[in-house]
């Protein structure tokens, strides 16, 4: 690879000038590098953090400099590059991340400059809102998962979840998680759900506090559809959450429909250490 561009999470100490450090010697080795600090989206703007048209053409890389939200974001932001990325985790815990600010520098920007990686390619979630007394239709994507939550007050969620148009079941309880094998180490983690290779093509569901014994998590296709049906809840607000990061309000007798999206994030993976491995390392650091 020979033109890179860098994407710097300003909330995370170092992150700049780690950048900064970053682009000095990929220029210095003959390769291209442009770069931005993310920013807060502005209103009406198609992005969140890092606008794609601002990315020259012939880029081949992007490096993420942050944690594993920053290079989630610039994943969605960037979905219609399709281009691959590698993390260098700026905070504390990355289970994305290819390389910690203690590490050395040179060897991960070497393998890049030579080729020298796997790619890898996640799933992501594609999901949008529906029904209601509008014919708005709200969508996002994820690359970690999408939750159906509670809005304001501290009271439990009545819905239904159907599978292909079927029903599965009738929950109370605090919200549901729809993850992909990527986000079964995010929140799905937390919430006792389970912990699936990153590199399947599957659909996690996992009840948040069920008020009932349908607290299992359960395991579906990648080609199943996913309906959450929001029911009467006495005017209580909810809504999607897409990545921890979008929000979409949804009514009640709306439903929140998710199945596997058509694009794909591509991770640059240079370490070849099983995922056990890395898991068992991230989760003793915990």
């Amino acid at each position: 690879m020979k033109y890179f561009y860098l994407i710097a999470n300003p909330s995370k100490n170092g992150a700049e000038r780690m950048a900064g450090r970053v682009a000095d010697y990929l220029r210095a080795h003959g390769a291209g590098c442009e770069g931005s600090t993310q920013k807060k989206r502005r209103e009406g703007a198609a992005y969140g953090y890092t606008d794609q048209d601002c990315i020259p053409p012939k880029t081949q890389c992007v490096i993420t400099l942050g944690g594993d939200g920053t290079l989630i974001q610039a994943a969605r932001d960037l979905i219609g590059r399709q281009l691959p990325l590698i993390g260098i985790n700026m905070g504390r815990l990355g289970y994305l991340t290819q390389m910690g600010r203690e590490e050395a520098l040179e060897p991960v920007l070497d393998a890049l400059l030579s080729d020298n990686f796997q790619l890898e390619r996640r799933m992501m979630l594609k999901g949008r809102v529906a029904g209601g007394n509008n014919d708005q239709r709200k969508a996002g994507i994820a690359l970690n998962d999408i939750i159906l939550t509670r809005k304001d007050v501290m009271q439990v969620l009545k819905f239904r979840v159907y599978v292909n148009g079927e029903l599965l079941n009738e929950y109370m309880a605090d919200g549901m998680i729809v993850a992909t094998p990527t986000g079964s180490t995010a929140y799905n983690l937390s919430a006792g759900g389970p912990i699936v290779t990153p590199e399947a093509k599957l659909i996690i569901l996992t009840p948040i506090c069920s008020h009932s014994f349908n607290s299992r998590s359960i395991v579906l296709s990648h080609k199943d559809k996913v309906s959450i049906r929001v029911m009467e809840n006495m005017g209580q607000k909810q809504m999607a959450v897409f990545d921890g990061d979008q929000m979409i309000d949804l009514g009640d007798r709306e439903t929140l429909e998710i199945c596997e999206a058509s694009r794909y994030t591509t991770l640059i993976k240079l370490k070849n250490i099983p995922f056990l491995v890395n898991l068992r390392s991230k989760l003793a650091s915990i």
